[in-house]
């Protein structure tokens, strides 16, 4: 019986080795095209991938995209083409960690290192003197929120806002409720490094669906692309890592939620109410309340935490107006 044991063990443990270390898929297609229109720049010796495409002609504006988590800039590609006929420029990066840019392990992730590495991105392009426009998704709002803490206080080298039109980000920490396997990647330092290799596409697909609304889903070429931005330079091994923004949205609220309440610059909230990670009404309820001068668009009631990828018409028309409103 025991010398049964050993030979399951030892037929396994090579193939679990192997399960372990599966290459990252290839880019399909439109994924490919994506990275291929991209540039990188680097940032403290890391690349950063970025887009920025010029657009409308007779116009200065400039907008910056910031994606969420735990996708990339690829998050824009069904509005990219319509901003670019209202916008002179439209850039969106990847940040450190995410998509193509680098995912370097170990390595303590921060909201505000990502807020210098925008800035960075803006200083690089030669657009620290401009004013931007900032649409941000997810872990993109709590980064907007950081480089407007910056601009507000006149931090060297931040900002100059024109707008910032925020939208789905668990700004709130009492209002946010993160899915179990985030829960259990940033608060469990022995189970995180076995979490992180053995997530795959199936755990993904059903982890990113259920944060889709059930009439847009994502087709199954749109789950592998995400799953593929994931995979790519191993990201899926700096998850727990990255996850310690949600920590630190507790740890600097005061910081963060304090710069949305008291700036003067033009806010937007652009909100699908089916997102389970950041309930309707229970979240919109709190930002009204607190960020008085903001306007809302709450979507369609079927779209959830991905409006730009769920409704993009309705998230251009939302965004439009907002615009056209100051």
């Amino acid at each position: 019986m025991r010398e049964w044991w050993i030979h399951v063990g030892l037929i396994c443990i090579p193939l679990v080795a192997v399960y372990l270390h599966i290459p990252p898929p290839q880019l399909s297609p439109a994924l490919q095209k994506w990275h291929n229109a991209g540039e990188v720049f680097h940032f403290r010796g890391r690349k950063i991938f970025y887009r920025d495409s010029y657009g409308a002609l007779g116009s200065s504006d400039i907008v910056i995209l910031l994606h969420g988590f735990p996708t990339s800039s690829y998050d824009w590609n069904k509005i990219w083409e319509p901003l670019t006929q209202r916008f002179h420029r439209v850039i969106a990066l990847d940040f450190l960690g995410f998509g193509f840019s680098d995912k370097p392990r170990p390595h303590r992730y921060s909201i505000f290192e990502q807020a210098s590495v925008v800035e960075a991105l803006v200083s690089n392009l030669g657009l620290s003197n401009q004013r931007v426009n900032l649409v941000s998704h997810d872990y993109g709002d709590t980064v907007a929120l950081e480089l407007l803490y910056r601009s507000d206080q006149n931090r060297t080298g931040h900002l100059t806002f024109n707008s910032l039109c925020l939208s789905n980000g668990g700004i709130f920490p009492e209002t946010h409720y993160p899915r179990l396997l985030q829960t259990l990647l940033k608060d469990s330092s022995f189970l995180a490094p076995l979490l992180t290799r053995l997530t795959n596409y199936m755990i993904f697909q059903k982890g990113i669906g259920e944060v889709f609304g059930p009439y847009t889903q994502p087709t199954d070429a749109e789950f592998w692309d995400m799953w593929t931005g994931l995979r790519y330079n191993d990201g899926n091994l700096v998850l727990d890592s990255i996850l310690q923004y949600i920590n630190q949205r507790l740890k600097h609220r005061e910081r963060w939620v304090g710069a949305l309440t008291s700036t003067f610059v033009p806010l937007h909230m652009i909100y699908g109410p089916l997102d389970p990670v950041n309930p309707h009404p229970q979240f919109i309820h709190v930002y009204q309340q607190l960020v008085q001068r903001s306007t809302v668009t709450i979507l369609d009631e079927h779209i959830s935490h991905y409006p730009q990828l769920e409704d993009p018409t309705g998230f251009l028309n939302a965004y439009f107006n907002f615009i056209h409103s100051f």
